[in-house]
Order: structure tokens, then sequence, then C-alpha cells
């Protein structure tokens, strides 16, 4: 009896180390395709209204549903991020042409009139540039200062570029998998939750989806208003095809760090390299205090009007996530603390209704 019950207790303990074996690796496969995989559930969360229209359209049919879904996607997300990369592609060896001959031949001898005829430091740049001009080595060494990090850094920029389109395309190759089957995996998901925590469980998976949307909601809108502002500013400069760099501002203004930047520098790259200089530092300021500025105001009061989170645990949520999570951290930031939101409130309770019991 006693030899049957160890038997039994050994196998137990066989099966669980199987188990946990199985899980980790598992996860180790998954690992990779994390941040991935989260990003692809997260679009496809935020734009569920639009994939039950369109199975609607599509005669319930779930895999012309998740091949249309999917396409929209290549369309809005893929195609734009590709003609930016060739474009920034193509930047890049327009400017490395340009400095060419400069370093080549050197500076002419006296300062462009519009940057000596500034006021209070004009004089003292116009000397600076006579002297540059009269000593090869000193220019060249400036040239270096100024061309080589510039240069690396654009090369970075390319490859991030790179990058993100491979990880794109793979959320797009996720995103039609989740579409097609988006009933199953919505109720196992419901299921899990309210075998793990009852009622609880699933209030907390309608709030981790609320907040994902309102998140979602925030950085498009805030995509918008940063496009519409850009728009304005490219129709003061004078600066041709307006609608298509506003819709890739709109497009880029969803990138974290690089944003729109790429693209409004990019139009007064073109105002100063058509001669309109004063445009081009127009637009600079434009970018700087205008466009880049919207970022900062307009996100935090979308999301929190949209959300039950209040704006200071917006704030943190999104740039703590991205801190610790990266770009997928604007999403989990504020999903996690609005959980935790939930869970403390709940433990408070759960100990005042226990403290009054008792009493």
């Amino acid at each position: 009896m006693m030899q049957q019950h160890i038997t039994s207790a050994q196998k137990q303990i066989i099966q669980i180390a199987i188990v946990a074996l199985l899980l980790i690796g598992c996860i180790a496969v998954l690992l990779p395709f994390t941040g991935t995989l989260m990003f692809a559930v997260v679009i496809c969360v935020t734009i569920d209204p639009l994939r039950d229209r369109m199975l609607k359209l599509c005669r319930r049919r779930s895999h012309l549903t998740a091949l249309v879904m999917s396409a929209l996607l290549v369309v809005l997300l893929l195609a734009p991020l590709a003609l930016l990369s060739g474009t920034l592609t193509q930047g890049i060896e327009s400017a490395v042409r340009y400095m060419r001959p400069i370093m080549e031949a050197g500076l002419s001898a006296d300062a462009p009139e519009w940057l000596s005829g500034l006021p209070l430091v004009g004089p003292a740049i116009d000397t600076y540039w006579q002297e540059l001009a009269a000593s090869r080595e000193e220019m060249n060494n400036l040239l270096r200062q100024l061309v080589d990090p510039t240069r690396r850094m654009a090369l970075a920029t390319v490859s991030i570029l790179g990058q993100g389109l491979l990880q794109l395309a793979l959320v797009i190759f996720f995103a039609f998998f989740i579409f097609r089957d988006a009933e199953t995996y919505a109720e196992a998901l419901r299921n899990g939750s309210r075998k793990l925590a009852g009622e609880l469980g699933c209030r907390m998976l309608k709030l981790a989806a609320s907040t994902v949307t309102s998140v979602m909601i925030g950085i498009v809108g805030t995509a918008a208003a940063q496009a519409f502002v850009a728009m304005i500013g490219y129709l003061i400069a004078g600066v041709p095809g307006v609608a298509m760099l506003t819709f890739m501002t709109f497009i880029f203004s969803m990138v974290p760090v690089i944003g729109a930047t790429l693209i409004w520098l990019g139009a007064a790259w073109w105002l100063y390299d058509s001669g309109q200089t004063g445009w081009a530092i127009f637009m600079v300021l434009w970018g700087m205090f205008g466009i880049s500025s919207v970022d900062n105001f307009i996100k935090p009061i979308l999301i929190s009007r949209t959300s039950s989170l209040p704006l200071l645990l917006i704030v943190v949520g999104i740039f703590g996530g991205v801190m610790v999570f990266g770009f997928i951290g604007l999403f989990l930031g504020p999903m996690l603390l609005a959980l935790g939101q939930v869970l403390i409130r709940e433990w408070l309770a759960l100990t005042e209704y226990e403290e009054r019991f008792s009493a």
C-alpha cells in the first residue's frame, strides 16, 4: 500500500515536471516574437469593430475577411514605411553627393548673404567662414565632425526602418490568423479568465481591451492632429505634394522617437536645397514648436477621455511602459496600471467588508 502511494506521488511529480518543461519550451520558442505578437493582438483588438463589419460583408467567411483586413494593413502600414525607407536611402546618397564636392574643392571665400546678413551673429559667422575657407584642414575637420555623426545616425535610422519593415510584415502575418480565428481566441480568453478569477477576471479582460483601444485612439488621434498642423506648415511654406506629405506625417507620427521628424525635416531640406532658406528655417521652427509639441499635450488628454485611468497614471504608464518594454510599452504600460488599479480597489473593498463583518 505504501509502495503504491509512493509510485503515485512519483508519477504526479513526473507529470508536473513534463508540463513545466513543456511550458518553458513554449515560452522559449515564443519569446523572440513576444513583442511582435502582442502588437498584432493590439491592432486586432483595436480594429475589431471594422473586422465585424467586414465579416458581414464577406458573408461570414472568416478566411476572406482575414485576407481583406491583412491587405488593408499592408496598404496603410507596410507600404508607407517601405516608401519612406527608400526615400531616406536616396536622401542619404544625395547628401553624400552634395557634401563630397565641398570637401574636395573647399568652401567659397565669402559666406552666403542670408547667413552673413543675420543680425548680431552675422559678422562673426562671416569671419569664421573666411577662416574656414582659408584653412582647408580646419574645414575638413569641421565637416567630418558634422558629417560622420549625421551619416551614422542616418544609416542607423535606415537600419531601424528596415527592421521595422520585417517586424511589421510579421505583425500582419500574425494578424491574419488572429482575424481568421478571432471568435475562438476570444472565447478561450473569456473561459480562461472566468476560471482563474471568476467575474473579476471577465471584468479585467474587458478593462484590458478597453485600455488598449483607448491608447490606440490616443495614438491615432495625436497622429491626426500632428498631420493637420504639419499640413498647415506645408501649405504656408509652399512645399509640393502636400497631400502625400500629410499622409506620411500621419503614418509616422505613430512611430516613437523618430515620429514625424523625418518628414518635416525632409520638407525643410527640400526648401533649403531649392534656395528658399527663409522658408526652410520656418519649416524647422514649425516642426519643432508646432508639430512635435502636439504629441506631448494631445495624446494623454485623448487617452484620459476614453479611459477610466487618471491622467497622471496614463502619462506614467506611457513613458514608463516605453522605457521598460519598448514600443509595445505604449499599450502595456497603461493597461498594467489599469489592471493594477482594479486589483487594488477590489482588495480595499474586500478588506473594508471583512472589517465590517468582523466588527
